[in-house]
């Protein structure tokens, strides 16, 4: 049976990179059949007509169908999986809460369009910023979807720390396990590597000691990470796309197959209260995913004083967003 998988903002960049990788098989497996349903605003329906006749002269053998649309209702009818990209990016002069007020009422439309539509078990990966708290929207608009059953995007910087310490270390990104991203995708994220490790061959040893160098991973490190969107935005005078479209891959093959043992990802996922994170926000958390799909946080991690005021100053923002975004929401009027 075809996989019903959508992805909105589906004429913009990053949709542009990644539904070549969906539909032939990078995703969901080499044998399994594809239905994308794509999603965008009514003035970009000729733009993704250009997109729709690219994937079909992709000729690939697992693409059933392609179903183009500005309707959510059709975009979101029984479908598995929702990958969610489309969102109002920042504009010159425009305030935060400006931008999550435009966001919350984009995403609560979208959730309650899930939640109209979509299957009881489908997977919701919010990409859109401001992610985390668009994806807490999500949640809050579709009530019938376990919540368990969404996440927001923090794989690109987890894959953003890995690659900063394996160019460190003069390894490939494949020989360090375990970075953590904890908290909000914005400049207050916390890349942490305390828990992570390098592997040479059959040799391993934690990533602290191979580096050696504290002044590093307590500064400009986790300074790269922060503001590796920025300055790719600087330099291309786009935002970043391909390595976007790659992390979601990433993140949606590991929901969809689940983690080696030995090894965690980072996903923002609703927070259950771990490591003294308020509840009820969307939090960047490392994870261990099972064959059925189903996720569990990481327990019993030490916590550094330093790790402490990081994960905290995150958190504190995400709750900020959180209180401001539900002022605008119609289920709170």
């Amino acid at each position: 049976m075809a996989l019903r998988v959508c992805v909105t903002g589906a004429a913009g960049q990053i949709a542009y990179s990644l539904l070549y990788s969906v539909a032939r098989g990078d995703v969901f497996g080499p044998g399994q059949r594809i239905v994308l349903t794509l999603l965008d605003i009514p003035s970009m329906m000729p733009a993704l007509g250009g997109v729709v006749m690219e994937l079909q002269d992709c000729a690939l053998p697992l693409l059933d169908e392609i179903i183009p649309t500005a309707d959510p209702a059709v975009a979101f009818a029984d479908i598995d999986v929702a990958i969610l990209v489309g969102s109002m990016p920042r504009r010159e002069g425009m305030e935060r809460k400006d931008l999550l007020q435009a966001n919350a009422k984009i995403f609560e439309v979208q959730g309650k369009a899930l939640d109209q539509h979509a299957k009881r078990t489908v997977k919701v990966l919010v990409v859109g910023n401001p992610a985390n708290t668009n994806c807490l929207t999500c949640v809050k608009s579709a009530p019938s979807i376990p919540v368990t059953n969404f996440s927001c995007l923090t794989r690109l910087d987890h894959n953003r720390a890995t690659s900063q310490v394996a160019l460190k270390l003069g390894v490939k990104p494949g020989a360090v396990k375990n970075v953590i991203i904890w908290g909000n995708h914005s400049s207050t994220q916390f890349p942490d590597v305390s828990h992570a490790i390098v592997c040479r061959g059959t040799e391993c040893q934690q990533v602290y000691a191979a580096v050696n160098d504290d002044a590093w991973l307590k500064d400009d490190f986790i300074k790269t990470v922060q503001t590796r969107g920025a300055a790719v935005l600087k330099a291309r005078k786009l935002s970043s796309a391909m390595s976007a479209a790659k992390a979601i891959v990433d993140h949606m093959r590991d929901w969809w197959n689940g983690t080696t043992q030995d090894e965690w990802v980072s996903m923002g996922v609703m927070s259950d209260g771990s490591y003294g994170i308020p509840k009820d926000i969307i939090y960047s958390y490392p994870v261990k995913i099972k064959p059925d799909r189903s996720y569990e946080i990481v327990q019993n991690l030490s916590v550094s004083d330093f790790a402490r005021e990081k994960m905290d100053i995150t958190a504190r923002e995400l709750v900020e967003e959180r209180d401001t975004a539900a002022q605008f929401l119609s289920s709170t009027k």
